[in-house]
């Protein structure tokens, strides 16, 4: 089976980036973030970083995929040619690469979590069972989701079996769907009572969280990675682009699609916890103890039971492939040689086998702040400093005004905003994660 080594069109580049980002950054993150931080008061802090982080650090890592026409250690390896550092580059970019596989491996039990709730939506049993001793039956002892666990990281090898093509044909499938099922929940959320008490919540800024600092981080924080810029995951999407598209272009519209789905997100699940007068919170308890609770008494809940968990579950996979094909991109980079289906077997068994001991969520929850406290923000870091203080700024420019057909070219103001805002930011969000031990 031939690989293919380009997406065929901007909308399959597009929706493969916008899967990418979208998961449970934006499910249960976001909407948590939102409500923990003032509402209102978070939501133009974070849309003005969305703005610059898209602006500047999610075109860099477009950039550097398309300059050196491959994924992470082939993109570091490139920047550091060209300052004459090429042993150093190497071997630096392991760091992130080695983010993407580590959080793979928690990320496909959490999918294994979704994909059973989906499966009791269809059986009717979430319906009728008290939720948090529902979750806790799985969640709380190892080896009960194994079965889900293995199909979801075989269906998630196979869209990625012949590389872009297969990755842009499974995303034209989910994306659409993710956003059309998640607008249908967000309809049926507003009919609810009180939910209009949610919207003004998440629309109304708190004066006194404007001057917050840690409204301020979080908000940075969650528009960060949000975005996965993770100095690995971006990169192969760049390496899979036309030289003849504006990538400035196709990073605002990745922000834009992936802010869209994050406010989607919030619309359901923040007027529904108003209207049922619960707690606002994040994480797994949302998704699969609150929630399902809510849906329990909802006229047709289990219709939307079964919709919310197909979404969540193609938003879950779509970043699960991305992950698995930033490390495969690497490895045949490295290793031509080598059959892709070989390669996806490997990575599919490592991402498989240390995850069955972390199936309960007492093992899966410290591995996911380990590498969501050190490894990824490291990761985002260097390549945040690789793309604008060791690659050459000419070739990063170069790059950047390729495909821009007649606009005004990016020059110094674009390259100064990467240089020493968007830098300085990213190493800021570094020592804030390491310091005070925070897993944005």
């Amino acid at each position: 089976m031939k690989t293919q080594k380009k997406f065929r069109s901007k909308w399959g580049f597009l929706l493969t980036s916008v899967g990418s980002a979208v998961g449970m950054a934006n499910v249960w993150g976001f909407p948590y973030k939102v409500s923990s931080n003032g509402g209102g008061s978070f939501l133009i802090y974070y849309l003005l970083f969305i703005a610059l982080f898209s602006y500047v650090g999610l075109s860099a890592e477009y950039a550097i995929g398309r300059r050196a026409e491959t994924g992470t250690l082939g993109a570091y390896e490139y920047a550091f040619r060209s300052n004459k550092l090429h042993g150093l580059g190497k071997f630096i970019g392991y760091l992130p690469l080695l983010g993407s596989i580590c959080i793979s491996i928690g990320y496909a039990v959490i999918i294994s979590y979704i994909l059973k709730s989906l499966v009791d939506s269809f059986t009717g049993t979430l319906m009728t069972v008290d939720t948090l001793a529902w979750f806790q039956s799985f969640a709380l002892e190892g080896f009960k989701v194994l079965p889900y666990h293995f199909i979801v990281i075989l269906i998630t090898l196979l869209t990625c079996i012949t590389g872009a093509h297969s990755i842009e044909k499974a995303n034209k499938v989910m994306m659409p769907l993710f956003f059309v099922l998640f607008v249908f929940l967000a309809i049926r959320v507003a009919l609810l009572p009180n939910a209009l008490a949610g919207y003004k919540f998440i629309f109304t800024p708190n004066p006194a969280e404007l001057t917050d600092p840690t409204t301020i981080v979080n908000a940075m924080g969650q528009a960060f990675f949000s975005l996965s810029i993770t100095g690995s995951g971006m990169i192969v999407c760049g390496a899979y682009l036309s030289k003849e598209e504006d990538i400035v272009s196709g990073a605002k519209q990745t922000a834009i699609f992936d802010t869209i789905a994050a406010f989607v997100a919030a619309l359901v699940m923040i007027p529904a916890l108003f209207s049922f007068h619960q707690d606002q919170v994040g994480g797994p308890d949302l998704l699969f103890v609150i929630l399902p609770k809510i849906l329990q008494e909802i006229q047709g809940g289990q219709i939307f039971a079964i919709v919310l968990f197909i979404a969540v579950l193609f938003g879950g996979i779509s970043s699960l492939q991305n992950m698995y094909e930033v490390v495969c991109e690497s490895i045949l980079h490295r290793h031509p040689k080598l059959s892709r289906k070989l390669v996806l077997l490997m990575i599919g068994l490592v991402s498989f086998i240390p995850g069955v001991f972390m199936e309960d969520i007492v093992h899966w929850g410290p591995w996911m702040d380990l590498i969501s406290i050190y490894i990824i923000p490291l990761g985002a870091t260097l390549g945040a400093i690789s793309w604008f203080w060791i690659l050459k700024k000419d070739e990063l420019l170069d790059e950047i005004n390729t495909g821009i057909g007649g606009k005004k070219p990016y020059g110094k103001t674009w390259y100064a905003l990467g240089k020493y805002i968007y830098v300085p930011l990213s190493i800021l969000l570094c020592l804030i994660a390491l310091i005070f031990k925070i897993a944005f």
